[in-house]
């Protein structure tokens, strides 16, 4: 961080909510596209992945409800709206095509939630508020991709619905560094607190 970044945000974008006392973990969009390199949308995100599976795995253990987005559309896109008009490649997301399939080592369980979207919020047009609100859960554990698209705007609506975000720093990822670091900052700053993956797990461990 530069110093001049460091003295516009000292003592105004400093502020830490801290963790939950009822968190649920969602994983978005951790699907084929992203990690297979013939794909338009490939990024290089496989640790974030294993980042993820690591939390999952606390989680379950923890009983912490573990949720997954992904994006569904119909064949012809046409519930994609300006979203898909707008990034071509979204098209590898209708539905049936390879790319929409879970990235390897992610198959849900039986008992965990997989949620459709079109939009880049995991609450946008979703029952995630409703169902983390009826479930009594007080924050959520953000993972996915990528970190300044479907990420930040879970994170910014998970704000706006008074849930707490916890964006976890190494299960999160981007195409690349620079909109990675840049979005990680901004929602540290403004909406969330980012922390490290050996944070997130202590905290639903204890």
């Amino acid at each position: 961080m530069s110093d001049d970044l460091q003295a516009s945000y000292s003592g105004v974008y400093e502020g830490r909510i801290g963790f939950g006392a009822r968190p649920a973990l969602i994983l978005i969009d951790f699907v084929a596209a992203y990690f297979e390199p013939e794909s338009p949308l490939y990024a290089d995100v496989d640790d974030a992945l294993a980042a993820a599976l690591i939390l999952r795995e606390a989680a379950r253990r923890a009983s912490v409800p573990v949720i997954y987005t992904q994006v569904v559309y119909h064949p012809s896109l046409w519930d994609g709206g300006r979203f898909a008009q707008k990034v071509a490649p979204l098209a590898g997301f209708a539905k049936g095509h390879r790319y929409g399939e879970w990235a390897r080592g992610l198959e849900p369980g039986e008992d965990e939630l997989v949620l459709s979207k079109q939009y880049p919020s995991a609450f946008f047009g979703t029952s995630l508020a409703s169902t983390l609100t009826a479930a009594g859960h007080d924050s959520l554990l953000i993972t996915g991709l990528t970190t300044s698209g479907c990420v930040r705007a879970t994170c910014v609506d998970c704000c706006s619905h008074g849930f707490i975000p916890i964006i976890i720093e190494e299960a999160v990822g981007d195409r690349q560094e620079d909109p990675h670091r840049a979005n990680l900052f901004d929602m540290n700053a403004k909406y969330g607190d980012v922390v490290s993956l050996s944070e997130a797990i202590a905290s639903i461990g204890g």
